[in-house]
């Protein structure tokens, strides 16, 4: 109503209401207000897993696949249909970027990966780690380059429908990735290492439109890394069963009950139960489940072992196996250029090291 259309007195009743309403009188109307949009039995998708908590809280996991359209449109119709108070996502600050990025950016930046980018991984990872991100970032782009579609678009919408819903937060779920690659690493011997690396470097097989259609209803990403570490029983435990304890951590942290504002000091507290979205790749929702009811505790999957022998000696290779392809590179120019390369301190220390570490094996 305009202030032309409205009686001579309603202005002034209506700034003498706004001034008497308190914020907890305020963040009550609204959270009402909510509540009654949320629908008490939703008809949710065949994706969505419903998990109670002691308290009452409720919790839904939406597993998707990250390469499909229909995983973002069941995110989107879980959050609209429940109106949650949390959104927690599996990502993890290391990853969040991608949710600021529109689809065109993500698909260049998924099939764009050069000597840059592998430097900026070793050196925010280590060079183990970095080498193995960016290895697992190559699987992720060969599926990228033949399905012409980025991934993480489920935990996009997430995050759009999370900003609509009144209160809602958004938290982050996944573990640190640099903790998943570094004990990830280290449960590998150094054979294992060199196994999987061979296989990842050489991906290189077609998807055909039938995978594409099998991504609505499981995930190709999780199942294509199944397959290449599912002879790797401890390489599965680092980067799928530990992340599942660590996912239903969060989730449970997120599914506590949520404090009413007091209008006054005197005002006793007030709890109400909490409704939660998960949105997790489908892969983890047996181990979410299986995880729920136990309790949890994630300072054993959070340490980093110290580097293994076989770590130091797989470091060495990588090092000698680039200088070596220096040497060979300059012996095309000149076997004296290869002389001066032999004769550098560094290439001398790094052979001196690798010589040392086997005579002690």
């Amino acid at each position: 109503m305009s202030s032309s259309d409205a009686p001579e007195d309603g202005p002034k009743e209506t700034s003498s209401v706004s001034q008497n309403i308190t914020d907890a009188d305020a963040f009550k109307i609204l959270l009402e207000m909510k509540i009654k949009k949320r629908q008490k039995k939703p008809t949710l998708p065949s994706t969505v897993t419903e998990l109670d908590t002691e308290d009452g809280s409720k919790v839904y996991v939406v597993g998707t696949a990250h390469f499909s359209d229909s995983s973002k449109k069941d995110v989107v119709k879980t959050i609209q249909d429940v109106q949650p108070d949390v959104v927690v996502v599996e990502l993890c600050q290391y990853r969040v970027s991608m949710l600021k990025m529109d689809e065109k950016t993500l698909l260049k930046e998924a099939k764009e990966i050069n000597l840059e980018k592998l430097q900026q991984a070793i050196k925010q990872n280590g060079v183990m780690s970095g080498l193995m991100q960016m290895l697992l970032l190559k699987v992720s782009a060969h599926i990228t380059e033949q399905l012409g579609m980025a991934p993480g678009g489920e935990f996009r919408e997430a995050f759009k429908e999370a900003s609509k819903v009144p209160f809602c937060k958004f938290h982050l779920g996944d573990r640190p990735i640099p903790v998943t690659f570094k004990r990830a690493i280290a449960a590998l011997s150094f054979w294992q290492k060199v196994k999987l690396a061979w296989g990842l470097c050489f991906l290189s097989d077609p998807i055909s439109k039938d995978d594409v259609e099998k991504c609505k209803q499981k995930d190709l990403l999780e199942q294509m890394m199944a397959e290449m570490i599912g002879e790797f029983p401890d390489l599965h435990r680092t980067i799928v069963s530990e992340r599942d304890i660590y996912l239903t951590y969060m989730l449970k942290q997120a599914a506590k009950q949520i404090e009413l504002p007091r209008a006054s000091e005197n005002e006793p507290t007030k709890y109400i139960p909490a409704v939660v979205v998960g949105v997790v790749g489908m892969g983890h929702v047996p181990g979410i489940e299986k995880n729920w009811n136990s309790d949890l505790n994630i300072q054993e999957i959070m340490s980093v072992p110290p580097p293994s022998a076989s770590n130091k000696i797989f470091k060495l290779v990588i090092k000698a196996t680039v200088f070596g392809l220096m040497g060979y590179g300059c012996y095309r120019i000149g076997q004296r250029t290869v002389q001066f390369i032999l004769s550098m301190p560094a290439a001398q220390n790094y052979l001196q090291k690798l010589t040392e570490i086997r005579s002690h094996h």
